[in-house]
């Protein structure tokens, strides 16, 4: 069992948690995951590590409550126990030997951005961010970002805070203003990080995406989380979640992603939460 020591609201829908899990921090690296489960019950879920404290023995972890088990997780308070916290799972970034690099982040994606940019400052490189989202009102870790920026660009969809625009847009003015960066790292929604490769691309930038397929056991078995990259099956839980983002197939990752859209929103609307009826159940 694993103690949740500190929960976090960041936004309505981003919670923040850090877990109790000396064993997982102390090997624990920027770009890795774990798998949690929170009872029995429940299923296998990946989150990639936003943080660790190897002295304290903790884990962080930022979730969006979206689904049957991030909305139960998040329903969970500092002193209550998930079941299982398995990890670290997945390839660390690659940060030694890059000097100049880009790290894109793109809505909670930002949340495994930011350890991996941290990563490439404490490596020796200077690095630029850029972050997106859809408001003001829901950024968050921006003062983070901030502490291992070389140069911080903050981008909202609708104009309510930083630029105007997508990620996309000063990454390009960079580009064409002769900006060689020896790495972009994009870490966000599919068709963000698809968009950020066709960026890219003319440009011959090397850029790694993280990916996140649907997973189960996190071991290279099951076959779940696999991904085309170059024309070749990768596993993203053994070979990844990082990729060279101009192999990948973005179309097949897309379809694959939404493959049980449809099935999770019926379970949710029928499902009756077993954390609420044993609150009811200690009430009475």
């Amino acid at each position: 069992m694993y103690k949740i020591v500190r929960k976090k609201e960041l936004n309505p829908t981003v919670t923040l948690m850090e877990v109790e899990a000396p064993f997982v921090a102390k090997k624990a690296k920027a770009g890795q995951f774990i798998i949690f489960r929170i009872d029995e019950q429940g299923e296998r879920v990946p989150l990639t590590i936003a943080g660790y404290d190897r002295e304290k023995g903790t884990v962080t972890i930022i979730f969006q409550k979206v689904g049957f088990s991030t909305i139960a997780l998040g329903e969970l308070n500092e002193g209550d126990y998930i079941r299982d916290f398995v990890g670290p799972l997945g390839k660390p970034s690659e940060v030694e030997g890059k000097k100049k690099v880009c790290v894109i982040g793109g809505g909670v994606g930002c949340a495994i951005a930011l350890p991996s940019a941290a990563a490439f400052k404490e490596a020796g490189a200077e690095v630029t961010v850029i972050v997106g989202f859809r408001s003001k009102d829901i950024v968050i870790l921006e003062d983070e970002f901030k502490a291992v920026a070389d140069r911080f660009i903050m981008m909202t969809d609708d104009g309510s805070y930083g630029r105007h625009g997508l990620v996309t847009q000063p990454l390009q003015e960079l580009l064409e203003a002769g900006e060689k960066f020896d790495e972009v790292l994009a870490i966000g929604p599919v068709p963000m990080m698809k968009f950020v490769c066709k960026t890219t691309e003319p440009f011959g930038v090397y850029t790694v995406v993280s990916l996140n397929p649907i997973m189960v056991d996190g071991t290279g078995m099951c076959g779940g989380c696999r991904v085309t990259v170059g024309g070749e099956t990768k596993f993203a839980c053994v070979d990844g979640p990082e990729f060279d983002g101009h192999k990948v197939d973005f179309a097949e990752l897309s379809s694959r992603n939404g493959i049980y859209r449809d099935r999770e929103a019926e379970v949710k609307k029928d499902h009756a939460c077993r954390i609420e009826a044993m609150g009811k159940t200690l009430i009475q």
